[in-house]
C-alpha cells in the first residue's frame, strides 16, 4: 500500500512536518525555513522513524526550484540582465574560479585527487536560487539595484554550472574517474573544444529563441487563454508554458530546468498579463519551495558533524567567509559601491540545488568520494541556516563602514552606481509606463461605461482583450436595419444617430446599441448611423453571450437598459402618435 500511494506520502508528511517545525522556529526566532531543513532531516533516511521517499522528493523539489525561477522570470526583464552585465558576469566568473581553487587547495589538503578537488570546489562555488530569492523576497529587495545585481550574478553561474555539468564527464577519465564510453571517446578523441563549442552554441541557441522569438508567441498565446474567460484555464497555461520551457530547454538545448524556467518568466514578463500569471502561480512556487528545503535536509547524514567536524567547519567557512570575502572584493575591483559589495556578498554566502547536482554527478563518475557529498550537503545547510544571520551582520558592517569613513562608503563606486541606477530607472520606467497605460485603459473603461464597475478587476481585464476596436467616419452607416446583430456596440468618442420611422435618436460617447438582436435573436430594427469621427468597442455575438453568461448581474443591467430604451421609444411613438390624432 505505502509503494501505491509513496507519492502521497512524501508530500503529505513532507507538508505537516515543514508546517509543524516552520511554526516552531518561527516562534524561536529562526528562519521558518530552518525548520523546513530540520523536517528533510527527520524524514530522511538517516534518522529513525517515517522514511520519505527521497527521489520523489528531489524530483517534487526541483518542481520548486523551476517555480520560483519563473517568477523571477517574470520580474526580470532582458533589459535588466543587460544592464547588470559589467558586474555580473566578471563577478559571478571570478568568484567561481577562486572559489574553485580555494576547494582544490582545501582537499588536496585532506589528500584527495585533483579531479575531487575540481568537483569540490566547482559545488563550493555556486549559491542557492532559492535562498537568495526568499531573502530578497522577505527583505523586499528583489526590485532594487542591489537585488537585480544579485540575480544577474546568479544567472550567470548557473550558466557557468550548465557548462561544467556538460564537460565534466568528458574529464572524468584524464581527471582519475570513470565516464561512460561516450565521454570517454571524445576526451581520448580531443574533441573537448567542439563539445564546449556545442554546448556553448545551445546555449546560446536557447537565449535566441527565448529572447527572439518568445515574446512574440507566448504573450499571444496568453492573450487568446484569457479571451475565454476560464481562470483555471489561465493557471494551466501559466503552468504549462513554465513548465514546457523548462522542459524542453532541457531535453533540446541541454540547459537546467531552472535556467529554462526563468527565461520562460523573461518572456512572459512581456506581456500585459504578466502580473495576473504572476500572482496565480505564487501558491505553488510556496508550496514546493518548502519541498525542496524538505528534500535537502532529506539528504543530510546528521552523523557528518560528529564524525569530522574541523572538516565541516573549514567547508562552512570557505563557503560563508571566503567566497563572500571573494565576491566583496571583486566588486571592489570593478569599482561598484562598498555598500552593493557587502549585499551581493552577503546574499551569495551560501550554496544550494546545483552543488547537489554536481557533488552526485562527481560520485557517479568516480571523481568525488561519498564523504565529499556529505562535507558539501552538510555545508549547504549549515550556511542556509545561518544565511538570515550572515545577511543582518551584512547590514550591520554596511552601518558601521558608513559611521567610520563616511566620505569613502558614499564617494567610492558613486559612478558607476550612478550610471547603472539610470540605466535600471529607465528600463523601469519602461515597464510602469506599460502597467501605468494598461491601468489607464481600464479607469477609462469604467469611467466610459459605468456599468462595468459591477463585474470584478479580471472580468474587466478580459473585457478589455475581448473588445475589437472599430472606428466610422461622419455619415457612415454602421448598423443596417434588417442585418444578422454580429455584436454590441460600446461608443467610446464621437456620437451616432439611431434611425428609427419617426425619429432619430443621437447616442454619445458611453452610450451603447446593437444589444436587442443579440439579446431577442432577431435582426436589426434601425439604421445607426455615424454622425462624427467615432471610436467603438465591439463585443462580438459569441463573446456577448459567453461573457454575459458568466456575469449574470451584468446581463440583467444590458437588459433593464435595453428594455427602458424600448419602453421609452414606444412611449414616445404613441405620444407622437396623439399628436398627430389631435
Amino acid at each position: 500500500m505505502h509503494q501505491e500511494v509513496g507519492l502521497i506520502a512524501t508530500v503529505a508528511i513532507g507538508f505537516v512536518f515543514a508546517a509543524v517545525l516552520g511554526y516552531i522556529a518561527d516562534r524561536l526566532r529562526l528562519p521558518p525555513l530552518v525548520g523546513y531543513l530540520v523536517a528533510g532531516i527527520l524524514i530522511g533516511s538517516y534518522t529513525p522513524g517515517f522514511v520519505a521517499d527521497s527521489q520523489l522528493a528531489a524530483q517534487l523539489a526541483e518542481m520548486g526550484v523551476i517555480l520560483l525561477m519563473f517568477g523571477v522570470g517574470l520580474h526580470f526583464s532582458t533589459s535588466d540582465l543587460l544592464a547588470v552585465r559589467g558586474i555580473a558576469i566578471p563577478g559571478a566568473l571570478g568568484r567561481i574560479l577562486f572559489a574553485t581553487l580555494l576547494g582544490v587547495g582545501l582537499s588536496s589538503w585532506w589528500g584527495w585527487s585533483l579531479g575531487a578537488g575540481l568537483v569540490f570546489g566547482l559545488s563550493l562555488s555556486v549559491a542557492s536560487t532559492v535562498v537568495l530569492l526568499k531573502a530578497l523576497e522577505e527583505q523586499n529587495m528583489v526590485d532594487s539595484v542591489n537585488g537585480r545585481v544579485a540575480v544577474g550574478w546568479l544567472i550567470v553561474e548557473d550558466l557557468a554550472m550548465v557548462l561544467a555539468l556538460v564537460l565534466l564527464p568528458a574529464f572524468a577519465g584524464p581527471l582519475g574517474g570513470h565516464a561512460d564510453a561516450t565521454a570517454g571517446q571524445t576526451a581520448a578523441g580531443g574533441d573537448i573544444a567542439l563539445t564546449i563549442a556545442l554546448t556553448l552554441l545551445q546555449v546560446a541557441a536557447f537565449a535566441g529563441m527565448a529572447v527572439f522569438f518568445g515574446p512574440k508567441v507566448v504573450p499571444w498565446i496568453l492573450t487568446l487563454v484569457a479571451r475565454t474567460g476560464s481562470r483555471e484555464l489561465f493557471t494551466l497555461s501559466v503552468l504549462a508554458i513554465a513548465l514546457g520551457i523548462a522542459f524542453g530547454s532541457a531535453e533540446i538545448f541541454g540547459v537546467s530546468f531552472a535556467l529554462g524556467a526563468f527565461f520562460a518568466g523573461v518572456v512572459m514578463s512581456e506581456s500585459h498579463l504578466s502580473h495576473r500569471a504572476a500572482a496565480d502561480s505564487l501558491p505553488l512556487q510556496n508550496a514546493f519551495s518548502v519541498l525542496f528545503f524538505v528534500s535537502v535536509g532529506m539528504l543530510f547524514d546528521p552523523s557528518i558533524l560528529i564524525r569530522d567536524p574541523i572538516a565541516v567547519i573549514a567547508v562552512l567557512a570557505l563557503i560563508v567567509f571566503a567566497r563572500s570575502a571573494i565576491a566583496f572584493g571583486i566588486v571592489l575591483l570593478l569599482r561598484y559601491p562598498v555598500g552593493m559589495g557587502l549585499s551581493v556578498a552577503a546574499g551569495l554566502a551560501q550554496i544550494g540545488e546545483f552543488s547537489f547536482i554536481l557533488a552526485g554527478l562527481g560520485v557517479s563518475l568516480g571523481l568525488l568520494p561519498r564523504e565529499g557529498q556529505d562535507l558539501i550537503l552538510a555545508g549547504a545547510i549549515l550556511s542556509i541556516t545561518v544565511n538570515p544571520l550572515v545577511l543582518l551582520a551584512g547590514e550591520g558592517l554596511q552601518k558601521s563602514i558608513r559611521s567610520a569613513w563616511p566620505a569613502f562608503f558614499e564617494s567610492y563606486g558613486k559612478r558607476k552606481h550612478e550610471t547603472l541606477c539610470r540605466e535600471l530607472a529607465i528600463i523601469k520606467t519602461r515597464t510602469d509606463e506599460r502597467n501605468r497605460q494598461h491601468q489607464l485603459e481600464m479607469q477609462q473603461l469604467i469611467e466610459t461605461f459605468p456599468m462595468f464597475s459591477q463585474v470584478g478587476e479580471d472580468s474587466q481585464e478580459e473585457l478589455l482583450l475581448l473588445f475589437r476596436p472599430k472606428s466610422a467616419l461622419p455619415g457612415q452607416r454602421v448598423v443596417r436595419v434588417g442585418d444578422r446583430g454580429d455584436g454590441m456596440y460600446f461608443i467610446s468618442s464621437g456620437a451616432v444617430e439611431v434611425q428609427l420611422d419617426d425619429e432619430n435618436i443621437p447616442l454619445e460617447a458611453g452610450a451603447f446599441f446593437g444589444e436587442m438582436a443579440l439579446l431577442s435573436g432577431g435582426r436589426r430594427t434601425a439604421d445607426v448611423v455615424a454622425v462624427d469621427f467615432c471610436e467603438f468597442l465591439v463585443l462580438e455575438r459569441r463573446d456577448f453571450h459567453v461573457f454575459m453568461s458568466r456575469h449574470p448581474a451584468l446581463r440583467a443591467a444590458v437588459s433593464n437598459m435595453a428594455r427602458e430604451r424600448t419602453e421609452m421609444n414606444v412611449s414616445r411613438r404613441k405620444r407622437d402618435q396623439s399628436l398627430d390624432a389631435t
